[in-house]
């Protein structure tokens, strides 16, 4: 539940979701759930040479058990809330 939590945190904000095919989508969070789905808004295609067919699709769903890697704003982490709900989910509380 940590990592949803936090998550739950950066709606509204652009992250990049590169899946284990290895295409990477860059958009707007707009929701996520406790399964880690994923669903952005105003996406594009990172490489989108390799990627043409791509280009149309604007809003997308992303099922959590095809995501490798979600990259965040470096702004959007904070790392001391991070530290802070780890240490409390290592406590079991």
């Amino acid at each position: 539940m940590l990592f949803f939590s936090y998550f739950k945190d950066l709606v509204g904000r652009e992250v990049t979701v590169e899946l284990k095919n290895d295409l990477a989508i860059r958009g707007t969070l707009h929701s996520v759930d406790q399964y880690l789905n994923i669903k952005l808004e105003n996406t594009r295609v990172v490489d989108q040479d390799k990627y043409p067919h791509m280009l149309s699709v604007r809003n997308c769903f992303i099922r959590g058990s095809v995501v490798r890697y979600v990259l965040l704003p470096p702004e959007g982490v904070d790392i001391e809330i991070l530290h802070d709900a780890t240490r409390r989910e290592a406590r079991g509380g």
